[in-house]
């Protein structure tokens, strides 16, 4: 007689489509073991078989059952009758001149979402998404032009962190030592959507990312950006306890309004009161602020000023973003010498003020620009709900 399952544990182990098996990607460690349970595997067995599957997915990357050498043929074959392991398509994937790497990737539904890769020195970089399009119309950034047409599930989240390691032939050899260095040491919820839109999916997904009998990441090595949902940052303190980036753009809410529209809703000093508490909860080291440079916009002497006083009392650095301009954007980027005066008076204050280096702007890979090709994207939410269903 097997265990009972509780809804909560079925949101996962679903048919992902008509007459599909449930995907084992995206599978919190007890959502597996209680999927293998329900559809056969003796409870006495299932948390040895759990980790064993999970090593196979996570580990050494196994994208057929065949590969997993160390359970029985049979139980091999019960695995690939019962489950699948399905991750996004690679649409395109487009290199561009500095080494950035953009995968276009196709999810169930046909929608598309993009990932990108950044190499440098001594660390890579892979920035995901967590929704397809954005509901948050941030008017400098070129993805907020998408409407939002649904959040990404665990799977389509992890799976973007396993298809850049698939590319970047990252996966250990078996038999052969793991290798030191990592291309993937970094992941950063900052591509398309607002991740505490979608806070239970990718709180799933981010535990199979810092899972230390897989992919291995360290919480610090995982970075979660907001533009400032105030009632979730307490959570994703307490429930992922990852670096936190807030998008703020701006030192007056008249400025904040118009440049990250649910300031209306948590407005400036509602969002700083919530950050005063993250380091604390979290164990964080500090908060990275993102300011995106716009020309006669955000980014004067006294803006600087203001910026450091607001933060002030926040373990804090200032990402400074010069603008990555798109066509028929509404802004210009800042003049180089206004950025570095910016960044100077930030620095004097005693906070860090790195510039960050444009970086895949030849192929539309840059902060601020991913905006899938997908004609749904660009469907209002009633025509979604009305194919839908709803």
């Amino acid at each position: 007689m097997t265990a009972p399952i509780t809804q909560d544990v079925l949101t996962i182990p679903r048919k992902t489509a008509e007459g599909e098996t449930p995907n084992l990607i995206g599978m919190t460690r007890e959502q597996l073991r209680a999927a293998l349970i329900a559809h056969g595997t003796p409870e006495k067995q299932a948390k040895m078989r759990e980790g064993q599957v999970w090593q196979w997915l996570y580990y050494w990357g196994a994208r057929e059952f065949t590969q997993m050498t160390n359970l029985s043929k049979d139980y091999r074959a019960f695995l690939d009758r019962t489950f699948q392991i399905k991750l996004p398509e690679v649409v395109t994937r487009q290199v561009s001149a500095d080494g950035t790497r953009k995968y276009l990737l196709r999810i169930d539904g046909g929608h598309e979402v993009e990932a990108v890769y950044i190499p440098e020195e001594g660390r890579g970089t892979l920035c995901i998404s967590s929704q397809v399009g954005c509901t948050l119309t941030c008017s400098f950034c070129h993805t907020g032009t998408q409407k939002l047409v649904r959040n990404l599930t665990p799977a389509e989240i992890v799976g973007q962190v396993m298809v850049a390691r698939d590319d970047l032939g990252e996966w250990p050899e078996p038999g052969q030592p793991k290798p030191e260095e990592r291309l993937i040491s970094n992941v950063v919820l900052m591509g398309m959507g607002e991740p505490l839109y979608n806070f239970d999916n990718v709180r799933d997904a981010m535990k199979i990312v810092m899972d230390g009998e897989g992919i291995s990441l360290s919480r610090r090595r995982i970075t979660l950006s907001t533009s400032g949902i105030v009632p979730e940052i307490a959570r994703t303190a307490e429930e992922i306890g990852c670096l936190l980036a807030v998008s703020f753009h701006a030192t007056t809410d008249a400025v904040r309004d118009r440049l990250v529209p649910v300031n209306k809703k948590w407005n400036i000093e509602t969002l700083l009161g919530a950050l005063r508490d993250y380091p604390r909860l979290s164990n964080s080291e500090r908060i990275t602020f993102e300011y995106v440079m716009l020309k006669d916009v955000n980014d004067s002497d006294e803006d600087a000023r203001r910026l450091v006083k607001l933060i002030r009392g926040i373990p804090a650095k200032i990402n400074l973003i010069p603008f990555n301009e798109w066509p028929g954007a509404p802004y210009q980027r800042s003049d180089w010498e206004r950025i570095e005066a910016f960044a100077d008076i930030i620095f004097k204050a005693g906070y860090a003020s790195p510039i960050r280096t444009p970086r895949g702007e030849d192929i539309m890979a840059a902060c601020g620009q991913l905006k899938s090709a997908t004609e749904r994207g660009r469907k209002s939410r009633a025509e979604i709900a009305a194919e839908a269903g709803q």
